[in-house]
């Protein structure tokens, strides 16, 4: 994504970023330019024109069937020129900045570009840990085996005393994956019911002798590995939920960034 064409992309966006530095710089008169300047209007026009192309590109990579570039190169780009309408935009605004519609569309701007630094941040880091912790298997191969690890705990549970058989069929019974916002972001369940059985079984296993402590630390292994597979799936879940949070906050951000452009240029044009 980021090195797509050789940089193609990065080398636009700094072009981009130097040419308008430069302008900005001998712009004339020598007094600051600010949004209401010829220089201002240029920039904010261009700025503008950045983002209506970086907006477009949730709907081009949903055109499967377009030719208009691929969708790495889009994506590529839209990293790279977002970075760029950071500097433009600034510019535009001569580093002047109040209490206004106009002021309200560049801090949008900064949070919309500053979400979508952090989605390319999840996007190069997160996939390789998915794989790491799902090796060769899907989630829905660890829910299997949980399932016939369960199925297996179960037989070798009823011999046990009462005490000991009321932890495992909590475990059986109320184990969940997902849940609350909380428990899918940070992959853990505080009170999840094989964690409270593993930490009960040993203890309440150590009167017993024989058959019944062969059975015993059959099922505590049984549960650790249970355990261990809930862990993974769990980690499975939040590392999906990271690739996919960050968008709740980038969309809706652009939406309302479009949303206070269109003020910002209709009250420039009306009252200016």
């Amino acid at each position: 994504m980021l090195e797509y064409a050789r940089f193609r992309w990065f080398k636009v966006a700094m072009a981009l970023a130097v040419a308008a530095g430069v302008a900005y710089l001998w712009h004339d008169p020598p007094l600051k330019p600010y949004g209401g300047t010829a220089m201002g209007y240029a920039l904010g026009t261009v700025g503008a024109l950045l983002i209506a192309w970086l907006a477009w590109f949730g709907v081009r990579k949903r055109r499967y069937a377009s030719r208009m570039g691929t969708v790495q190169g889009w994506l590529s780009g839209h990293v790279y020129l977002g970075t760029a309408l950071l500097v433009v935009a600034t510019l535009h605004t001569g580093f002047e900045l109040g209490w206004n519609v106009h002021t309200a569309a560049y801090v949008l701007m900064v949070a919309t570009v500053a979400s979508g630094f952090y989605g390319v941040y999840v996007y190069l880091s997160v996939p390789g840990l998915l794989t790491a912790n799902r090796g060769d298997e899907t989630l829905e191969a660890m829910l299997l085996k949980v399932a016939d690890l369960d199925r297996e705990i179960r037989d070798k549970a009823l011999s046990l005393p009462d005490d000991i058989l009321r932890e495992v069929n909590a475990s059986l019974d109320g184990t969940r994956l997902g849940g609350s916002f909380w428990r899918i972001v940070t992959g853990r369940d505080r009170d999840c019911p094989t964690a409270a059985a593993l930490a009960r079984v040993p203890e309440l296993g150590r009167r017993l002798s024989g058959e019944a402590a062969t059975a015993n630390h059959e099922v505590y292994t049984l549960l650790l590995q249970k355990s261990e597979l809930l862990a993974r799936a769990r980690r499975d879940l939040r590392y999906k939920a990271k690739l996919d949070l960050w968008l709740y906050a980038h969309v809706p951000l652009a939406v309302a960034l479009l949303a206070a452009l269109a003020a910002h240029v209709l009250s420039v044009f009306l009252y200016w």
